[in-house]
């Protein structure tokens, strides 16, 4: 059955093998107190340089831990933090990966480095979810962190890693908006002929089980009344969309902002792509956020 909210989300991981995730460079205060906000959804193995050890240390006892209750990994001298975290993947010890007090640029370079084993050759990109007021289930939105300005190549790996994890939390053949300012092929506008083309590919089974509908306006994939006020009325899913692909990065960004900041919507993201999801939260997010973007990367790889 498809998971419609995060409640449910929650209710699925809690029902299932705990997880566990590694934090990449523990000594960071914001990530460590998401940690161990969602310590009721997943275990965690601290992942530390050994000039940093002291850091870890002294923030998990200003957040009132004892240092001595937490599994704490020191990198060997020499190897990249992320591809010691790797290790814990294929060790079996970690389920997925989070950020720490790394840059993201490293992190990801480590990830991908060849001594990590996780690269899979299918792009990464970030798949946001959200909780949106007055709409009926789980929102994807993508891609609004990650990938700048995606050719239909890179739509295409973008959209099959959403479409993965939608798979992962019941829903059998997602339906996605390929999102354009226009509902026609205006050879001008790039976005639309890769809108139109990816539809296509969804149609003859290239992109796996889920249906593109492209070129489609924010306000037809929404609101179905209005789709039949445009005479948008070939579009079998108005109104029911699972994901909205973005046509770059800024579009993702500034709709993500707007759905949290001034709609009210609960989110979560996580990067796919890899053999294991990393969550990669701002230092800004809410605690709210960290423990859903939690949750979203252990319902992924939970049984």
């Amino acid at each position: 059955m498809a998971i419609k909210s995060f409640d449910e989300l929650i209710a699925k991981v809690k029902s299932g093998r705990k997880s566990t995730v590694a934090l990449v460079c523990a000594n960071d205060e914001h990530a460590l107190e998401a940690v161990i906000h969602a310590s009721d959804i997943v275990n965690a193995i601290f992942v530390v340089e050994h000039d940093k050890v002291e850091d870890l240390n002294n923030i998990l006892t200003a957040l009132g831990k004892n240092p001595a209750d937490y599994e704490i990994e020191i990198v060997p001298e020499g190897m990249h933090p992320s591809v010691c975290a790797a290790k814990l993947i294929h060790s079996g010890r970690a389920d997925f990966l989070m950020k720490g007090k790394i840059m993201t640029g490293n992190l990801l370079k480590g990830v991908l480095a060849p001594e990590a084993e996780l690269r899979t050759g299918s792009l990464m990109s970030h798949v946001m979810l959200f909780e949106v007021p007055g709409y009926h289930k789980l929102l994807g939105v993508t891609d609004g962190g990650m990938c700048t300005y995606p050719d239909l190549d890179k739509k295409v790996g973008i959209v099959k890693n959403a479409v993965q994890f939608f798979h992962r939390i019941g829903v059998e053949k997602p339906n996605v908006a390929a999102l354009c300012a226009i509902e026609t092929v205006n050879p001008k506008m790039q976005e639309t002929v890769d809108a139109a083309e990816l539809k296509r590919m969804s149609l003859e089974g290239e992109l796996g089980e889920c249906y593109v509908e492209g070129p489609i306006s924010y306000d037809l994939a929404m609101v179905p009344e209005l789709s039949a006020v445009k005479g948008y009325t070939a579009c079998p899913c108005c109104g029911d969309f699972d994901i909205l692909l973005v046509p770059e990065i800024v579009v993702g960004n500034v709709l993500g902002k707007c759905i949290t900041y001034t709609a009210h919507g609960r989110m979560a993201g996580i990067i796919m792509g890899c053999k294991v999801p990393i969550v990669l939260t701002s230092r800004g997010s809410s605690a709210e956020e960290k423990y859903y973007s939690l949750a979203m990367g252990a319902g992924f790889v939970g049984e």
